[in-house]
């Protein structure tokens, strides 16, 4: 009698990601949250009985994606203040109306996030921002997989109000959310230019006596390196280093400006580094140096950023822009590789969050996958489905989203989510905001 399983799920093409191999008319058999067997499909219908049986002519299944780095309620705030550097950007626009930020404001815009990444593929992500316990409500409710944590500054926040109670709500969220199937909560200051070393301190002693990640903002721009080098004497990742911070447990986004003593230090202590182009292009902020990182065995993962300085939460165009970057930075068309920038938003991705059991299709690991049509004009010929998913494909060829063994979206139809109720809450807060600024 064959074994009973929930789900199998099959189609022309899949892409494990364990190595490079492209399996042929073969599928994924999924029981519980966890996948129990990768092979041709054949094989795997005369094994198994599964309650559903999904299957896809001339499609792909791939694992998820890994966003690594955003701040996804910032959908709310999508188009305010484009064309600005950085620093204005922040100080002028965005700190200014976050200082006004409302609870609700942060779940309805999670949620339109946490739609947008569903449908775009991304399975997993990593997330910082205020509130942070409303983006684990919507997070849940949607059905993704997250690392999220509240972003801790030295000067008061609309959510925990002073400083000194920042890492209270930081550790109550964590037990609160302990045991998630889903959701992990790390320990997230925001930077070295917004936390003083105190707090930088307690921030990752509370990482430590959790276990778990510590997410910061690192070397993003030329004026924070300049900023810390003026107030401390050091280079951001040399100020973190000379206050015992950083290990493996330290997950850094951007890295853009990085001495080489920066990165003998981030390799040494075994620091995860997030690489967001699309966004430190828009900024102007710079090119971080992702194939120097590589060679020098770095763990790199891949990230949006804030869909109010991405635009969007749309991993393979984030995939497609990391890989061509570097090719004009560098001058080499050698460089950056689709299959090396695919990991990093998949195998590597996962790992530079902490998860093991994420980013690879194989036997034991969570059932987060994903189906991309390649019954496409833009996607034929298929002669290297890499290729295709670096190059050539978007989130909108993405027709089936799960994670945990289930399917938030099916034929591209969401399943977790009302997209009407979400549209209209995010019609009244934008109301709401043109109001504020009116009156401010």
């Amino acid at each position: 009698m064959n074994e009973k399983i929930d789900l199998l799920v099959s189609a022309s093409f899949i892409l494990p990601l364990d190595d490079k191999t492209v399996l042929k008319d073969a599928a994924v058999a999924i029981k519980d949250d966890c996948i129990v067997a990768v092979d041709k499909t054949e094989n795997l219908c005369q094994r198994f009985s599964p309650k559903t049986h999904l299957h896809y002519e001339n499609a792909l299944i791939m694992p998820g994606l890994v966003n690594g780095h955003t701040h996804i309620p910032m959908t709310i705030f999508r188009g305010r203040a484009d064309d600005l550097p950085l620093m204005e950007w922040l100080e002028k626009h965005i700190f200014p109306i976050e200082a006004k930020l409302k609870p609700e404001w942060v779940y309805w815009g999670a949620l339109l996030g946490c739609a947008e990444m569903i449908r775009s593929g991304t399975t997993c992500f990593c997330d910082m921002y205020p509130f942070a316990d409303e983006i684990a409500k919507a997070i849940d409710k949607a059905g993704l997989r997250a690392v999220i944590g509240e972003a801790l500054y030295d000067f008061p926040s609309p959510n925990y109000g002073p400083t000194e109670k920042g890492l209270v709500y930081t550790e109550n969220l964590i037990k609160k959310w302990q045991g998630h199937p889903l959701i992990q909560v790390a320990v997230e200051p925001h930077a070295v230019y917004t936390c003083s070393p105190e707090l930088l301190k307690k921030a990752k002693e509370l990482a430590e006596q959790y276990d778990t990640s510590f997410v910061i903002h690192l070397s993003e721009t030329q004026s924070e390196v300049k900023q810390a080098k003026e107030r401390f004497g050091f280079t951001p990742v040399m100020h973190l280093a000379k206050l015992g911070i950083l290990d493996k447990r330290v997950i850094a986004a951007h890295c853009v400006w990085l001495t080489e003593e920066d990165i003998d230090t981030l390799q040494k202590h075994q620091v995860k580094v997030i690489h967001n182009p699309e966004s430190n292009l828009k900024l102007a902020s710079g090119i971080a140096p992702v194939p120097v990182l590589l060679k020098r065995g770095i763990t790199v993962g891949l990230g949006t950023d804030g869909p109010a300085s991405n635009n969007d939460l749309d991993m393979f165009w984030e995939m497609d822009t990391a890989a061509k970057v570097h090719k004009l930075n560098q001058g080499n068309p050698t460089v950056m590789s689709a299959w090396e920038v695919l990991r990093m938003a998949t195998i590597d991705g996962a790992k530079a969050l902490g998860l093991s059991d994420v980013g690879s299709l194989s036997p034991g690991k969570k059932a987060d996958l994903i189906v991309v049509d390649f019954n496409q004009p833009h996607l034929m010929p298929l002669y290297d489905p890499v290729s295709h998913l670096v190059y050539v494909a978007s989130g909108k060829d993405v027709i089936t989203t799960i994670v945990g063994g289930k399917i938030l979206m099916q034929d591209r139809k969401l399943l977790t989510l009302d997209m009407e109720e979400i549209y209209d809450r995010i019609k009244e807060i934008c109301a709401q905001h043109h109001q504020i600024l009116a009156t401010s």
